[in-house]
């Protein structure tokens, strides 16, 4: 069965993911870019087994069959999804046959605005654009990874995964990320474990590393380091696979502050367009 770590784009998914990597599939909870292999990115190329997709319509067709494909072996298994949880053409995405439960990461949308603006070098208007899309499909110059991602907007892409009763649900706010770490981290371990059926507890001082290990500014640093040296199999990986970003992937992180950085008139839009939203996860 799996567990999904589902996440609007450059919402701290990849974080959380690094996190659950060191946590999990490690002895002590010190992060190497090599454990990001045993969350994988669903859709994605290698589970297409070399076929060609050109568009989400055509991997919508395959997203079932895969998903019970990956589940044969009765194992649990983690995957990252940029996806909306929705039906794309009446093909839905994925069903309570397949998956266990799901942690959902969300963030302000206006600094995912911010952190959009960097990472796919748009402006304003084509920022606001892609959030308020709710056609909208992941998009890519380079990989072709994101034709298989149907995201919507901000707002629907949040509602999709949080109001459905398909499968238990966790929430983790990516400002929480930043100011309770090692209560949000726990509560994310305690979730994971009954969903995994595990007794034991939480092993604190694994805990403890695996928080340390992959701090922002850890992960930032060792991605400056390995991407000049480009020694690891695992970062080399990661990094073709995030190769549409030309800047560093952890860039601003906590100090990307919507607050400095937003035109009024932008936020404005935002607030007025994700006002209920925002008001239930209390960022207004």
């Amino acid at each position: 069965m799996i567990i999904w770590l589902a996440s609007y784009p450059k919402s701290g998914n990849t974080y959380v993911r690094a996190f659950l990597s060191a946590y999990y599939f490690s002895k002590d909870g010190q992060f190497d870019f090599n454990q990001i292999a045993n969350i994988k990115q669903f859709p994605g190329e290698e589970f297409f087994n070399g076929k060609k997709i050109n568009n989400i319509s055509e991997a919508s067709n395959e997203w079932m069959y895969i998903q019970k494909k990956i589940i044969e072996n009765k194992k649990i298994r983690f995957l990252k999804t940029h996806s909306c949880l929705a039906s794309y053409k009446n093909k839905i995405f994925t069903s309570s046959e397949t998956s266990l439960g799901a942690i959902y990461i969300v963030r302000d949308p206006r600094n995912v605005l911010t952190s959009i603006k960097n990472h796919f070098s748009m402006d304003d208007d084509e920022a606001l654009k892609m959030i308020f899309d709710k056609n909208r499909g992941l998009i890519s110059n380079k990989s072709s990874h994101a034709s298989y991602s149907f995201i919507s907007s901000w707002a629907n892409h949040y509602l999709s995964w949080m109001k459905n009763k398909l499968f238990r649900r966790h929430l983790i706010k990516y400002e929480d990320l930043l100011e309770n770490k090692y209560e949000t981290f726990r509560d994310l371990i305690v979730f994971t474990n009954t969903l995994m059926n595990i007794t034991e507890g939480v092993n604190k001082s694994k805990l403890q590393r695996a928080i340390e290990s992959t701090s922002f500014n850890t992960l930032k640093n060792k991605e400056i380091k390995e991407n000049l040296n480009r020694s690891s199999i695992g970062f080399n990986k990661w990094r073709d696979f995030h190769k549409e970003n030309k800047n560093l992937f952890f860039n601003l992180g906590p100090e990307n502050k919507w607050e400095k950085m937003l035109d009024p008139k932008v936020k404005k839009k935002i607030e007025v367009n994700f006002l209920d939203e925002m008001k239930d996860l209390k960022y207004l």
